[in-house]
């Protein structure tokens, strides 16, 4: 690992290193969570819902063909020194043209690829696999989330998503290995609700709107 470059988004904070995969050095993001923080995420390591001390959002080239990608983080987690349980994701975006946004105390990263964007809905492909394009997006949430808003949350989410890449013209709602993250204290009054019209969920849709926007209007 080298290259280190430190980087702060409201109360997120996280370094950008480079790790080795096969002959070229790629780039990734470490983000060290608070103590006690609770996560639900989509990601092929640490998916589901519980603790969680750190993420991972690692580049890979769009040729990756690792079958065991759990194993794959599970070893980038280790070259680093990561302890307890964590949440791991791959992306061929590049990491370090990463995009941000914060509102009122809600901390929101994204690397956005929208090469592959398509329709949820669309009918099952024909044909070779194609490249997959991702959109990883890392959240930080300022308070106590239910299980059940943390649910609501992953929708509004991804519904903020959707509609920021409606707006900069994209004609899909994501691409088919978004992968997504968010995070909130263990500790404090809990939230019951993390819809698009509750406090803390209307700020988290803005600021992942945002978020997207910026990083899917790089690519116009």
């Amino acid at each position: 690992m080298a290259q280190r470059t430190q980087c702060r988004i409201g109360r997120l904070r996280f370094d950008v290193l480079t790790h080795r995969y096969g002959s070229r050095d790629l780039p990734l993001a470490v983000f060290r969570l608070p103590a006690g923080t609770r996560s639900i995420a989509s990601s092929p390591l640490g998916g589901g819902m519980g603790r969680r001390s750190w993420v991972i959002n690692a580049q890979v080239p769009f040729s990756y063909a690792r079958r065991d990608p759990q194993d794959h983080l599970r070893e980038l987690a280790s070259s680093l020194g990561l302890r307890g349980r964590g949440v791991g994701m791959l992306t061929a975006a590049a990491v370090p043209d990463y995009s941000a946004a914060s509102e009122g105390g809600v901390d929101v990263v994204a690397t956005v690829g929208v090469e592959l964007v398509e329709q949820a809905a669309a009918p099952p492909r024909t044909g070779s696999p194609r490249r997959a394009g991702t959109i990883n997006v890392v959240v930080l949430l300022p308070r106590p989330m239910s299980d059940a808003a943390l649910v609501n949350a992953v929708s509004t989410a991804t519904e903020a998503k959707a509609q920021a890449l409606a707006d900069v013209g994209f004609n899909g709602t994501g691409t088919a290995t978004d992968a997504i993250c968010i995070c909130c204290p263990s500790n404090g009054a809990v939230q019951d609700y993390g819809g698009p019209r509750s406090r803390s969920g209307s700020r988290m849709a803005r600021a992942v709107h945002a978020a997207v926007v910026a990083g899917a209007t790089a690519h116009c």
